[in-house]
């Protein structure tokens, strides 16, 4: 994360899968290839006064944790037919007022071309992008109007100037950016069986369930922070916790902490048989929420308490959810349900791509709240189908607790939240909640 050219109509930071380097469904580091676009998307002089803002995510595993189907542009690292690296290159996905699935215009780009072809991109976005209305000027408005096939065309045009010249990226300039990303010295060690200990302690087992996740290299694991604590704003952590997370870093790895866009933090190279012990220090700093993956994380802009453009308080509403849906043992049978909430239409909580979603609204003057289902992220991203009238604060505990009954009762052996809704449809959630 850097602080250039953060607010401009320009090519802003580049993102990736918060697992990056170390997660166990890696087809490569995403890293290096984010700091090639970084270091060519930086002060570049043809693109500081592009249409509208820019954005592009790239990732490096088998399930995409960087949302790159809803980016400016998405970049999917794959194998070609002959086992090489390639890129599958997604173009004009977003979110607020107009949210867009972008559209894939690249199966497998060599990674020589890379940066060839994402200057072509933004170039045909740069000339033909809307510039007489911001709310129309984002690369999704322009590949939606052209259609994806013109679009390419178009791409495809350009980039046949510019294909083989100074832009192609040669072996040992890849070589020195991935030399930034070196593997830290792992110990030789053997996977843990940490059963035993997790019979003993049931608390400690929830948050090995949830919060602990697979890595690569043997004998280690990759730890979520859950920064979700009810009471407290989601992603919120307070400076001594912050500086408490920097020693755990230093302690329990190699001095390294990650921020995650589902608002936690990531501790990347944890022994497996240190995670009892970390766990205990993480209880201690409130820190360890055993709810990484449930509907209680709970992805939340700062909305009307913090921020001006908002219509709606946000995290008032984050809060009711949390207490009224407090038994841990409810929310595991429920499964994994990402519910994202926004203040306003600029939909910095990614509601639009929840599987519940919640968009704050304005209705003369008075906070209202409209529920949205089906949303998700991923390589089959999908945009959340509106349940009906919004409904007032105080009521959307009860409209949750509504929506939940009918998956329990509708869901089939092994299924989960989106996988019923897919199957059933709109219908019965919106006759259950407004009967």
């Amino acid at each position: 994360m850097h602080a250039i050219q953060t607010s401009g109509n320009c090519i802003r930071n580049v993102t990736a899968d918060q697992f990056s380097g170390v997660a166990a469904d890696e087809v490569e580091d995403a890293r290096p290839w984010c700091e090639i676009i970084r270091q060519w998307s930086t002060f570049h002089p043809e693109f500081a006064f592009l249409p509208r803002k820019f954005k592009i995510a790239v990732c490096g595993s088998e399930q995409d944790r960087a949302a790159v189907m809803v980016h400016d542009i998405g970049l999917q690292i794959v194998k070609d037919p002959e086992g090489n690296t390639a890129f599958k290159v997604i173009v004009g996905g977003g979110l607020g007022r107009t949210p867009v699935i972008g559209s894939v215009i690249h199966d497998a780009l060599p990674p020589q071309h890379l940066l060839t072809y994402l200057e072509a991109i933004v170039r045909v976005y740069n000339q033909l992008g809307r510039r007489d209305n911001k709310f129309k000027a984002r690369i999704k408005i322009l590949v939606r109007a052209m259609g994806a096939d013109a679009f390419k065309a178009k791409v495809e045009e350009e980039w046949a100037f510019i294909k083989d010249g100074q832009l192609s990226l040669p072996e040992e300039e890849v070589a020195r950016a991935k030399s930034f990303f070196t593997a830290p010295d792992y110990l030789a060690l053997q996977n843990e069986d940490l059963q035993a200990v997790a019979l003993e302690s049931p608390a400690f087992a929830r948050w090995l369930a949830h919060n602990v996740h697979a890595h690569k290299q043997d004998g280690y694991a990759i730890v979520t922070l859950s920064l979700k604590t009810t009471g407290v704003a989601p992603g919120d952590i307070t400076a001594e916790q912050f500086v408490a997370v920097a020693n755990l870093a230093e302690e329990y790895g190699f001095g390294e902490a990650r921020s995650t866009h589902q608002q936690n933090m990531v501790l990347p190279d944890v022994q497996q048989k240190q995670l009892f012990s970390l766990w205990q220090r993480l209880e201690s700093l409130e820190l360890a929420s055993p709810t990484v993956g449930t509907m209680n994380d709970i992805i939340c802009c700062p909305g009307g308490d913090f921020c001006s453009l908002a219509n709606a308080k946000s995290i008032p509403i984050a809060e009711a959810i949390q207490r009224r849906f407090d038994d841990l043992d409810y929310l595991y049978d429920l499964g994994e349900i990402e519910l994202n909430i926004s203040g306003c239409m600029n939909a910095c909580g990614h509601h639009h791509i929840g599987n519940i979603g919640i968009l704050g609204v304005d209705k003369k003057g008075q906070e209202f709240y409209q529920v949205s289902l089906g949303g998700s992220q991923g390589l089959n991203a999908s945009l959340g189908k509106i349940l009906g009238p919004s409904f007032a604060q105080e009521d959307i505990p009860d409209v949750i607790e509504k929506i939940l009954n009918c998956y329990v009762e509708r869901r089939q052996p092994d299924e989960d939240f989106l996988d019923t809704f897919n199957r059933i449809g709109l219908e019965p959630f919106k006759e259950r909640v407004y009967a």
